[in-house]
């Protein structure tokens, strides 16, 4: 990359941090309050006024242990979020699977999680991180990361203020937490897409949707559409609300140029089972689409720099991975980080210690995503095939993926759909011109 030296100039007026991150998000809110909290300075920008609309609100119970160490396990005991206890998926016939019940693994409470409405559950993080010590801009946009003459080590970031006044800010590290925006992705032409995952997201909140009783109420349904050329999402949300969305193919969800109202209502209207759940519900927000959007970026950091989060890559959301992703990425990379201070090594191969580690994680994810599009396969014929490894698969659906050993499960698996050679997340060492 050729450094631009009006924005690489060291201007004495400009101010200055140990970390920049780029993005208030669960990704950048982790990585935020674990730096302020280890004593660094930290400037946290977020381009979006808070509360902001946003999907992926069904976790998964491996969250748990990244949230004890944020220290906000109490706020969200003490929140109105529904309870998740299950999953429970249902046939395009309306034949509905017994509910997985996470606890019937471990008793622990952690195997008990949340529905949680993103724009009050991003913003509780965010706080956590301002409380921690994090120098949190709302409404502030990085237009670009800042590289010193060699183009190669990042030092700092170009902003715009909530007026659109542009100004600099020199750094020892920047975090690209941007999400799908993937600020510093984008500007090294690093990202790559999944040709065989080339799907789109049509989604929207409902009032008045159908629950089921007890603890079965907070559960996530997984509704497969029909002919199985998609899925749908039923996420109970806080306040009578339902958050709905279906996922298919781009080129059979997103045709005749119908506006994306009209595609979920379509889709709802085709499905036997989510039409009776919404018979006396009613759409009360906007209907977002978002396509094209399982991708990776070939590296997770370089010289000063590091990718969290959807910066780095996102997945089909069928096992709801991204907020685990995004949490655990914060995690080790802000780990990461505590270290290179300590030994003053902000190199490529230091902060991309962390990628092995998130890359196992991420591999297991794709291998079971790509197993679920398979035509033909299921998972209750793969567990009736190999009983064996029945602990290890239901690991990897409860987000333990980042210590387990899933080597002979996806060799077992791959005897039984086409599963993907893995993404090297070191492909490149320096940025591109």
């Amino acid at each position: 990359m050729n450094p631009d030296p009006a924005l690489t100039q060291k201007d004495a007026g400009a101010e200055s941090a140990q970390v920049v991150v780029i993005g208030g998000g669960p990704a950048g809110s982790t990585v935020s309050t674990l730096l302020a909290d280890a004593g660094l300075r930290v400037v946290t920008f977020e381009r979006e006024e808070f509360p902001r609309f946003h999907i992926g609100e069904s976790l998964i119970t491996e969250t748990y242990w990244t949230f004890e160490r944020l220290g906000v396990l109490d706020r969200l005991k003490k929140s109105d979020f529904p309870r998740k206890y299950s999953v429970q998926f249902i046939s395009e016939n309306g034949k509905a699977s017994r509910p997985f019940y996470f606890f019937e693994r471990d008793s622990h409470e952690s195997s008990v999680t949340w529905q949680v409405d993103r724009a009050e559950f991003d913003g509780m993080l965010l706080d956590n991180a301002r409380e921690k010590g994090a120098d949190v801009r709302v409404g502030c946009s990085v237009r670009r990361v800042l590289f010193d003459e060699s183009g190669e080590r990042a030092v700092g970031a170009e902003w715009e203020d909530a007026s659109g006044q542009r100004r600099t800010i020199h750094s020892d590290v920047v975090v690209d937490a941007s999400g799908v925006h993937s600020v510093l992705a984008r500007q090294l032409s690093i990202l790559r897409r999944d040709p065989r995952l080339v799907k789109a997201a049509v989604y929207g909140h409902f009032e008045g949707a159908k629950r089921d009783s007890g603890i079965d109420e907070g559960a996530t349904l997984i509704i497969h559409t029909r002919d199985n050329r998609g899925w749908f999402w039923y996420i109970p949300l806080s306040r009578d609300r339902v958050s709905i969305g279906v996922v298919g193919a781009v080129r059979e969800l997103m045709r005749g140029g119908e506006k994306p109202e009209a595609v979920l209502m379509r889709e709802i209207e085709e499905s036997t089972s989510v039409k009776e759940r919404l018979a006396n519900a009613r759409l009360c927000s906007s209907v977002h689409v978002t396509s094209d959007y399982t991708y990776r970026a070939t590296r997770c950091a370089g010289a000063g720099y590091l990718l969290v989060g959807d910066a780095f890559g996102f997945l089909d959301p069928i096992y709801s991975s991204g907020v685990l992703l995004a949490l655990k990425s914060g995690e080790l990379a802000a780990d990461t980080l505590v270290d290179a201070f300590a030994q003053n090594d902000f190199s490529a191969a230091r902060l991309q210690s962390f990628g092995s580690q998130l890359s196992l994680g991420m591999e297991a994810f794709r291998k079971m995503v790509y197993a679920f599009y398979t035509p033909g396969f299921s998972f209750a014929n793969f567990v009736s095939q190999h009983p064996e490894h029945r602990e290890s698969l239901v690991r990897i659906l409860i987000g333990d993926v980042f210590k387990s050993d899933t080597e002979d499960v996806f060799a077992a698996m791959s005897t039984m759909c086409d599963l993907p050679e893995p993404l090297s997340f070191l492909e490149e060492s320096a940025p591109r011109d």
